[in-house]
């Protein structure tokens, strides 16, 4: 195997347990390169801490993991990605705490591209996710590459609407970049790999823990131009990379939804605290014109929207929100057997999805 003596010493630096980014942007800021900080005295290095600096001294990134990192990144279209790499992001370079180095697969290119971050539910709507794919689907067609986590729900949406268009999608893992989380995911993960990017910081082999996500979404904010939340309840960790986007002086962008759902209660706050309402992808497109005036992709136009559908009879009676059959029935004054009927052509066409519960919700 072909070392990289350079690589070889930001894999060695970066696997030191208890030497976190902080120290490690220190200690770069103090020598310079990882080649000199592993070549300083001890007592120089004291300047992140007595612990961090022992464990340099102890050499406990041991030779294995930063051989199998090393073995990794020859295969093709792996890459570890350090600061000191051109193609490292620069709007990553911003952010406060931006990470060391970046593990990442695929399309490495879509780094240095615009973007824009799409976030929401795990546990979205029929709807949600509907809306997730389109506006996806159009940005991308517009120049504009997806950033999402890969989580189920939006994120997934998000993602699968990215990779229909020409700019692609960058998902950030909460993982190693060899890990898949959750599995549910494996098979859009895979065509990530192929047609767009994955990305994470953490270490090959780095499982899923509740600490680690959090901590990636602030690198999905900062790798774009602004964060669109689709839906996100009150608790949301959607929540998280919006408040991320918004002290890296990133454009807020939130869908509003019913005053009855609970995944439109986040969104509606974000909006009152200054995001701005999207009610159409050109929304978003419009607010990032500096982008569209800039960007050579960015300058096509976004794709037509589809010719409208004649409205049904019963989705007047549907209206927007969940519903199930018993509601229908007393709005409309149809039989139960009518109403029963006529969900199904509307679900068969597309025009509404069946939810847990009985329920039914209107897609257009």
């Amino acid at each position: 195997m072909n070392k990289d003596p350079d690589l070889a010493s930001w894999l060695q630096l970066t696997l030191t347990p208890g030497l976190g980014a902080a120290a490690i942007r220190g200690l770069l800021a103090r020598f310079g390169s990882p080649e000199n900080v592993l070549a300083a005295p001890r007592a120089q290095r004291e300047c992140v801490g007595g612990r961090a600096a022992a464990a340099l001294q102890r050499g406990e990134a041991t030779a294995t993991a930063v051989e199998n990192a090393l073995r990794w990144a020859e295969t093709p279209g792996h890459a570890v990605v350090t600061l000191a790499d051109a193609a490292y992001p620069k709007l990553l370079l911003e952010i406060a705490d931006p990470p060391p180095l970046l593990y990442a697969v695929g399309r490495l290119e879509l780094l240095g591209r615009p973007a824009l971050a799409i976030v929401g539910s795990r546990n979205a709507t029929a709807q949600g996710m509907r809306n997730a794919e389109q506006f996806a689907q159009a940005f991308s067609a517009s120049g504009l590459t997806i950033v999402s986590g890969l989580a189920l729900g939006i994120d997934a949406a998000a993602h699968t609407g990215g990779l229909a268009g020409e700019a692609s999608t960058i998902a950030v893992l909460g993982t190693g970049v060899d890990i898949t989380y959750p599995r549910q995911n494996a098979a859009l993960a895979a065509r990530i790999a192929k047609s767009g990017l994955l990305l994470s910081e953490f270490a090959l082999g780095t499982a899923g823990t509740p600490h680690n996500f959090p901590r990636r979404n602030r690198l999905i904010s900062g790798l774009a131009q602004g964060c669109l939340v689709v839906e996100a309840a009150l608790a949301s960790g959607s929540l998280i990379t919006a408040r991320a986007a918004a002290e890296q002086g990133r454009e807020v962008f939130a869908i509003p939804g019913s005053i009855h759902s609970p995944l439109s209660k986040g969104c509606h706050a974000l909006i009152k605290q200054g995001a701005k309402m999207v009610e159409s992808a050109e929304d978003v497109l419009a607010e990032l014109n500096a982008f569209r005036r800039t960007g050579s992709a960015s300058t096509r136009a976004a794709p037509p929207s589809p010719s409208p559908v004649p409205d049904d009879p019963l989705l007047h009676h549907m209206g927007f929100d969940p519903v199930d059959v018993d509601s229908i029935c007393a709005r409309s004054g149809l039989t139960a057997e009518r109403v029963c009927a006529d969900l199904l052509r509307l679900e068969l066409s597309g025009r509404i999805a069946a939810l847990p519960g009985g329920r039914y919700q209107r897609l257009n």
